[in-house]
């Protein structure tokens, strides 16, 4: 009966999908290689244990998608302004605790004495995003002073800094600013000189939108999104008439700020970015401990949806979710802008990385970022 049995365990592991099979099982139905994509990859220790592109980058050429495509990663842009700001607290030439005022006099209220820099980092300044009613061209050829120019006479936060959350933009494009006036190098040359250069990302890029790369992967969308959830399932198509179209630079949901989402990369450079995070080679292992710290609380924010999930912080650039129902903790950052929708997580205690870099919107980043941490950590 012993042997029966150990031939019935062995002919079942032999019949078990490898991990590598699962995920593309799980993969290939959300992403059919006739419709836009997204490049997967996993890295667990220092191997890549799954590396794959799903569909097209770009319809009109047929351009197929794979971890050397180039995607806007939006707000996954974040942690590497977070890491130009930490450099310059490196160098000694700020502080987290400064005033927002000691760099921008020009601000008039007494609201900017209060709000220190570590505020701002963390989405717990206060400060409401009122940049108010932009036309289609000013949406579509909007820039960083733009984002910002309200703040000059703004008067009043919606809550004392560093009591709540509120994720907004405008305060990460005036972290960018704030590089540019420390540094005295303009905000995209200090982060290619001082970031992008010494994490090896050669290929890496700010959004211009007078160089556009063609090789970059296009966003597209199935229908007008406009009131779309953040989170939506393939299979929540709306009804009637549609077509894929896309949806990126030249429409008005595609924000071409740089500081808060401007980054194209691929999911083979982010690699060299998170090897560049092990091992140092941009920022203090302390410093960057601190980046990843939380120190305001997500969770049942009153004042922002983006990321409102239970056991969820924020550090300075990354979501910190706690392990809870036997979950792993996760450090991570999610992405959208136009048709492109972006997930890259950090797992500390399995020293892994997954990276999903999508350019449609419809599929539920939450859920399948669960669905594989079933497979990969089995």
């Amino acid at each position: 009966m012993k042997r029966i049995a150990l031939i019935s365990a062995l002919v079942a592991v032999s019949c078990t999908p490898s991990p590598e099979r699962q995920m593309d099982r799980l993969l290939s139905p959300l992403f059919p290689s006739s419709e836009p994509g997204a490049a997967v990859l996993v890295m667990k220790g220092d191997q890549v244990i799954f590396d794959k592109g799903y569909g097209l980058a770009n319809l009109e050429t047929g351009a197929s998608i794979d971890g050397n495509t180039a995607f806007n990663i939006a707000s996954v842009s974040k942690q590497f302004t977070a890491v130009a700001v930490l450099q310059l607290v490196e160098e000694g030439k700020i502080s987290l605790e400064d005033p927002v005022s000691m760099y921008f006099p020009e601000f008039e209220s007494d609201i900017w004495k209060e709000i220190q820099l570590k505020h701002l980092l963390s989405h717990s300044s206060g400060v409401p995003d009122e940049r108010g009613y932009l036309s289609r061209e000013e949406k579509i050829e909007g820039d960083e002073a733009l984002a910002t120019e309200y703040l000059k006479t703004l008067d009043h936060r919606n809550f004392a800094p560093g009591t709540n959350y509120e994720y907004i933009n405008p305060t990460f494009v005036l972290l960018g600013q704030l590089v540019e006036r420390v540094s005295r190098q303009a905000f995209t040359d200090y982060v290619q000189e001082h970031v992008f250069k010494p994490a090896g990302m050669e290929r890496t890029v700010y959004f211009d939108r007078n160089a556009q790369d063609p090789q970059a992967a296009h966003g597209y969308e199935y229908a007008d999104v406009s009131d779309m959830p953040e989170e939506r399932t393939a299979v929540e198509r709306p009804k009637g008439p549609h077509a894929w179209y896309e949806y990126d630079y030249g429409e008005e949901t595609f924000f071409a700020t740089r500081p808060d989402g401007g980054i194209y990369t691929s999911t083979h450079e982010f690699v060299q970015w998170e090897n560049a995070l092990r091992k140092g080679s941009v920022l203090s292992n302390e410093l960057l401990q601190e980046a990843m710290t939380p120190h305001i609380q997500v969770s049942d924010s009153p004042w922002s949806l983006y990321q409102n999930r239970p056991h969820t912080w924020y550090g300075y650039g990354w979501f910190i979710e706690s392990a809870h129902d036997g979950g792993p903790r996760r450090i991570y950052h999610t992405g959208d802008n136009g048709g492109f929708k972006i997930l890259a997580v950090r797992y500390p205690e399995e020293d892994a990385l997954l990276l999903i870099f999508a350019n449609r919107a419809d599929w539920d980043r939450y859920e399948v970022m669960k669905d594989i941490e079933s497979i990969i950590f089995q």
